[in-house]
């Protein structure tokens, strides 16, 4: 395990790949943005939307939208900014899951004046593949994630809306190289990230789940894209302060409520992610066990990127909270999935990357690494 010679991205993240000077792809990409003509950028935006005549008594585009801090920036810019007429789609999580404070957040929205389509997929087979995304990757968004991020292309299928409006470009701004496309903005690659990629098909229906009952789950395939003319475009590009922190003080300018649990409970420094629902905080856990990063390792990368942390502050945060996670978001998933406190461990223990860390008779988890050195 190594890490970025500038930020604290370790090139265990799936799909990266370092430069020869060791340095992480999203950092090489900000480097890049000092020389950016950002009024050219926008021009390019101009151009490239013109490809998208707008006609009467139609949408102009389609966003996915939670509620939370980069669809509420994007939703606005868009419709104030680039005087455009979205459709926002939202996919809604089962009242289980879901945050009263996320509902909050996305009835915000719609008060702001937009046309929201809210898809709920049918809450069984939900708990059925969150059960068996668990079990089989121990990742329990692997399933719930497809339905995220099918939802989108499947409604503007639907809709007749070719222009996907999208967030940050993940092969850029992250680091995840299999999302990039033809051009910075291109997004049409975002099916191969690491969350969509496989054959999500088989597991479900290995899972005993009718393939009638998977609709939800299906990620419209190249072949589609092109017989409806799809494009998603990654807004992020064009935006020269798009960032984590930034999109959240924007946001809550506009109403947006953020998380009020300690970073302790949450990993969530800013308390602006992932607001809709708390059970992604288990994931970011599991996520630094098998990897060696988390959620705060993602926010301090941005803020020493942008000169707000210095990278020995953010070994600090990073080493204290990378693996935060409240034990009652725990116990509230493995209730909802029907397995107890001990067999989430027994799961999550069985895929600790035995590379990074110890793992003790006791259950504790010991890492192996220095942060911001490595192994």
């Amino acid at each position: 395990m190594k890490y970025c010679s500038r930020c604290l991205q370790p090139d265990t993240r799936p799909n990266t790949k370092f430069t020869a000077e060791g340095i992480c792809p999203a950092c090489d990409y900000f480097e890049r943005l000092r020389d950016v003509d950002w009024q050219e950028r926008y021009e390019i935006l101009e151009d490239l939307l013109a490809k998208f005549p707008r006609k009467s008594g139609q949408y102009d585009c389609i966003i996915g939208v939670s509620g939370g801090k980069d669809s509420t920036r994007q939703a606005l810019w868009v419709r104030d900014q680039l005087g455009m007429r979205p459709l926002l789609a939202c996919l809604s999580y089962p009242p289980e899951q879901v945050t009263q404070r996320g509902v909050d957040n996305l009835s915000t929205l719609i008060e702001h004046g937009f046309d929201v389509v809210v898809a709920s997929p049918a809450p069984a087979t939900w708990r059925k593949l969150m059960r068996a995304s668990f079990d089989r990757f121990t990742n329990w968004a692997r399933s719930t994630e497809l339905a995220l991020f099918s939802s989108v292309p499947q409604l503007a299928i639907r809709y007749g809306i070719p222009l996907i409006l999208w967030g940050e470009n993940p092969g850029l701004q992250l680091g995840d190289l299999k999302t990039l496309g033809r051009t910075g903005y291109d997004g049409n690659n975002l099916r191969y990230m690491n969350t969509l990629s496989g054959a999500a098909m088989d597991w479900m229906l290995e899972a005993g789940v009718e393939a009638r009952d998977l609709i939800a789950y299906q990620y419209p395939s190249p072949e589609e894209f092109d017989r409806h003319g799809l494009q998603i475009v990654y807004l992020g590009w064009f935006l020269g302060d798009w960032s984590l922190t930034n999109n959240g003080l924007y946001s809550t300018v506009n109403g947006l409520g953020v998380r009020r649990d300690t970073v302790e409970n949450t990993g969530d420094l800013r308390g602006v992610t992932s607001l809709d629902e708390d059970w992604v905080t288990l994931n970011q856990m599991i996520k630094y066990y098998k990897f060696g990063f988390g959620r705060v390792t993602d926010y301090v990368n941005e803020e020493i990127r942008l000169g707000r942390l210095t990278r020995d502050e953010g070994i600090a945060l990073v080493a204290e909270y990378d693996d935060s996670c409240s034990p009652d978001y725990i116990a509230a998933f493995s209730d909802y999935i029907g397995i107890g406190v001990d067999d989430f461990w027994r799961q999550v223990h069985a895929s600790v990357n035995p590379t990074l860390f110890d793992l003790r008779s006791d259950g504790r988890i010991e890492r192996k690494f220095e942060v911001g050195v490595g192994l």
